[in-house]
């Protein structure tokens, strides 16, 4: 239940975007789910074919004919088309001998959240790209941090028992796949208890950086992203996710 892949693309381009997601873990994807927000057309059937990926679900809002042949060739997978349910505004789970019951998590970051902190503001590029990390954060478990750049999950690091342990699982995976950090943002679904996630991303090529603030120590991650002349931006809003 955490993504592996993550890409976002202009309209008419989700075969880019689903080659991007694939590309920033090959390796994960196998045996995963596979979700888009557009019709899956044929050109994107026909790779998953080439690929000989092994996928559990494909959902989409709609498939075209010809997509929906090839795809119906492969065994045990599961063809799903999204019709926009109404989710329930609680969320229930066991516990050893009770329930827990919490408010679902519907809130996405818009520009109009984001409070610049650094004496550098982020680009057009790093704004859009920040609010995707967020996104990306808000769906891995915590403690989470995700890397994206160019509308592209590069990678992810959650699950941890510290945060900067969740950072440097994201940049080992990014520099696995080749990819380069340099110009990439970097999300965190709840604030830095301490500069160190900055230092070391800022060492990465980190560029920007997205978090909820509120720590009583948020100046030290702010002198720090200064020292590396990164952009920072607080929301007010933390994810959790368990």
């Amino acid at each position: 239940m955490n993504a592996c892949g993550l890409a976002v693309r202009p309209e008419g381009q989700l075969y880019e975007a689903y080659k991007a997601a694939y590309n920033a873990d090959p390796l994960s994807a196998f045996g995963g789910i596979l979700a888009a927000n557009r019709i899956v057309e044929k050109d994107i059937a026909e790779l998953i074919k080439e690929q000989k990926l092994f996928i559990e679900v494909i959902i989409a809002p709609d498939f075209s004919s010809e997509a929906l042949a090839i795809l119906m060739e492969k065994k045990d997978c599961r063809i799903l088309k999204w019709k926009n349910p109404i989710l329930s505004a609680k969320q229930v789970r066991t516990c050893f001998t009770g329930i827990l019951s919490q408010d679902r998590d519907t809130h996405i970051e818009t520009e109009a959240d984001l409070k610049v902190t650094t004496k550098r503001e982020p680009t057009e590029q790093e704004k859009k790209d920040l609010l995707i990390a967020a996104v990306a954060t808000k769906h891995l478990k915590s403690n989470s941090v995700a890397l994206v750049k160019e509308g592209t999950l590069l990678a992810m690091g959650c699950g941890q028992t510290s945060r900067i342990d969740a950072l440097k699982q994201a940049i080992d995976k990014a520099n696995k796949f080749g990819f380069s950090l340099k110009g990439a943002v970097l999300s965190s679904e709840a604030f830095f208890p301490f500069p160190d996630c900055v230092e070391v991303a800022g060492e990465a090529g980190v560029s920007a950086v997205i978090h909820p603030g509120g720590s009583k120590n948020d100046q030290a991650s702010i002198d720090m992203c200064d020292k590396y002349n990164m952009a920072m931006v607080t929301t007010g809003f933390r994810h959790f996710k368990h």
